[in-house]
């Protein structure tokens, strides 16, 4: 067999598709590609954005102190609902980690995961994440019920949700920071 460029481009094809079929290598290549592929979530406009009914929600503090979600109202919000074994969820998390980072003091970071806390620990020590993670103790109140993880809310400090997002986003980009910095000065 002659190696060309056609040849090289279809044996890194075939060794990429066999990836997928490797067990140990499969979650990687999904985590892989959809960092990849992961924009930055778009905001809702301004008159549908829908507004939290009620902040009564009680949360367990997996690696930060217990809280009422009532404790946040009137803060800008990120809540994400995550899983350890998600490849989506895992490929997000570097860009929510670098914003948690610059904005830990300025915006209510509420990690959501119904594992146990073993397994939460093992993977942020793993992983060296160091955002709050909590368990859900009480019903989620509307309209907060993601159906699929990632799932992850922006809330404005009035309670209105600005962005819904399904699936994996880039959480680090200039249009996620810009939304933040104005959401933090209305």
């Amino acid at each position: 067999m002659k190696l060309n460029k056609k040849n090289i481009s279809n044996l890194v094809f075939v060794v990429f598709l066999l990836l997928f079929f490797i067990p140990n290598t499969r979650g990687l290549m999904q985590i892989f590609l959809t960092r990849i592929f992961s924009f930055s979530p778009t905001t809702i406009a301004v008159e549908k954005r829908p507004a939290i009914q009620s902040y009564n929600w009680k949360l367990h503090g997996v690696n930060t102190e217990s809280i009422n979600f009532e404790s946040t109202k009137g803060k800008v919000i990120l809540l994400n609902f995550w899983a350890t074994w998600c490849p989506p969820c895992i490929a997000e998390m570097p860009s929510l980690q670098d914003l948690y980072d610059d904005y830990k003091d300025k915006v209510a970071f509420i990690f959501l995961s119904n594992e146990v806390d073993e397994d939460l620990y093992k993977f942020m020590n793993q992983k060296s994440y160091e955002y709050p993670i909590y368990r859900s103790l009480s019903e989620y109140p509307k309209p907060l019920v993601s159906k699929s993880i990632p799932g992850t809310y922006l809330i404005d400090k009035k309670g209105n949700i600005v962005i819904d997002k399904v699936g994996a986003a880039n959480w680090n980009s200039d249009k996620v920071r810009e939304t933040i910095d104005k959401l933090l000065v209305d």
